[in-house]
Formats: structure tokens, C-alpha cells, sequence
């Protein structure tokens, strides 16, 4: 079951208190691609290691976050900066 509506919109990155929407499949693609790679890494540093069903992006899109079962993983640490894994 993909997010409600409602909570996309009261949802805010913990980082940038900016909101937040899915990542679009051409870039959750390109994304995977490089995490199958070994190329990306989380905001504290440790290597992205499994590939994403689903991500939220910033408005800026400078952070993603995975969602993992349909829940959303809003933890700095666990944040992916797009930066790094260039696919902005």
C-alpha cells in the first residue's frame, strides 16, 4: 500500500524541514543502478547496500529517503544525499 496522500503533505525531511515527494521511477531506477554499483553511500557514511521498492525526495531534491514496507525511513543517518548519488 503506497503512502497516503495526506501524510506526503504533512510529511517534512527532518534536515531541511522542506516536503517531500516519490522519487520518479526513471531516477529510482538510475539510482538502483548505481547502489548496485556499490557507489552510494548514506549521509553518515556507510554504504547503500540494498536497492529501493520506493524513495521521497526533498523539493531541492538534495535528500532521499528509502521507504521500506510502505514506511517511510526519516532518519538523517539513513538519508541519501543526491549529490552522491548524482542522479539529480
Amino acid at each position: 500500500m503506497p503512502i497516503h496522500r495526506k501524510l506526503l503533505e504533512i510529511l517534512r525531511c527532518p534536515v531541511t524541514k522542506q516536503s517531500l515527494s516519490h522519487l520518479s521511477g526513471q531516477k529510482l531506477k538510475a539510482l538502483n543502478d548505481q547502489i548496485s554499483e556499490g557507489t552510494v553511500h548514506y549521509s553518515d557514511g556507510s554504504l547503500v547496500e540494498d536497492v529501493l521498492d520506493d524513495a521521497l525526495v526533498t523539493d531541492n531534491g538534495s535528500l532521499i529517503y528509502r521507504i521500506d514496507s510502505d514506511i517511510p525511513v526519516m532518519l538523517q543517518d539513513r538519508s541519501i544525499p543526491s549529490a552522491e548519488s548524482a542522479i539529480t
